[in-house]
C-alpha cells in the first residue's frame, strides 16, 4: 500500500478525494496528520500555480507523493471573479455563508440566464524533489438567485446546473462525483498516480 498526502485541511474536500480515489492501492493522509506543516501561502495568480506550490511543499516536507488542488468559481458577469480568491472572497477569515452572501449582493439585479459561471479545479501531483504533474476539470452552470440544498460546501448551494435543474448542494454525493469539476480533475490525477505507482512498483 502506497502512502499519499492530500494537501488540505478541508474535511469536505478530503472526503471527496477519498471517495474518488478509493479504488487505488493507496493509504490517504491529510495535512491534519502532520503537525509540523505550516499554513502554505497561496500566492499564485492561477489555480495551477497555487496547486503546484501546495503539492511541492507538502511532498518535500513529508517525503511522500502529495496531491493538491486549487479550485474555485469563475463568474462571467464578474470578469472571472472570485477565481483564485474563491475561499476568501469576503475576507481572509470568511465563512462559506459570507462568500455566498457577497456573491449574491454583487449579482443583484442580473437575471438568471446572464449569471453564467463555472467551477474549475486544477490538481497537482508532486513527488518529493520537485517533479510535478497536472490535471484539470471544469463544470459549467449558473449562479442561482438564492441558496438551495444542504449538501456539499463552498458555493455549492448557489451553483445551479440547468441540465439537472438542481444546485450542487441538492445533488447526492454520488451524483456530484460523476459531474463535478473536481471529479473530472481527479480522473486525470488518478491516471498520473497510477503511472507513478507502477513506476515505483517496478523499481
Amino acid at each position: 500500500m502506497h502512502k499519499i498526502v492530500i494537501a488540505t485541511r478541508n474535511r469536505g474536500k478530503l472526503a471527496e478525494f477519498s471517495r474518488l480515489l478509493d479504488d487505488l492501492p493507496v493509504e490517504i493522509f491529510s495535512l491534519d496528520e502532520f503537525e509540523d506543516i505550516p499554513e502554505i501561502e497561496e500566492t499564485g495568480a492561477t489555480f495551477q500555480e497555487n496547486a503546484a506550490v501546495k503539492a511541492r511543499t507538502v511532498a518535500d516536507l513529508t517525503g511522500l507523493i502529495a496531491v493538491a488542488d486549487d479550485s474555485g468559481l469563475e463568474v462571467d458577469a464578474l470578469n472571472g471573479a472570485p477565481g483564485v480568491y474563491s475561499a476568501r472572497f469576503a475576507g481572509e477569515k470568511s465563512s462559506d455563508a459570507d462568500n455566498n452572501a457577497k456573491l449574491l449582493k454583487l449579482l443583484q439585479g442580473i437575471p438568471l440566464p446572464k449569471r453564467t459561471a463555472r467551477f474549475r479545479s486544477v490538481i497537482a501531483v508532486a513527488l518529493p524533489g520537485g517533479e510535478c504533474y497536472f490535471a484539470e476539470g471544469k463544470c459549467e452552470g449558473l449562479i442561482g438567485l438564492e441558496p438551495s440544498g444542504a449538501n456539499g460546501f463552498g458555493y455549492d448551494p448557489l451553483f445551479f446546473l440547468p441540465s439537472q435543474k438542481l444546485t450542487f448542494a441538492q445533488l447526492s454525493v454520488e451524483e456530484k462525483n460523476k459531474i463535478s469539476h473536481r471529479a473530472k480533475a481527479v480522473q486525470g490525477a488518478k491516471r498520473i498516480l497510477e503511472q507513478l505507482l507502477a513506476k515505483k512498483n517496478n523499481r
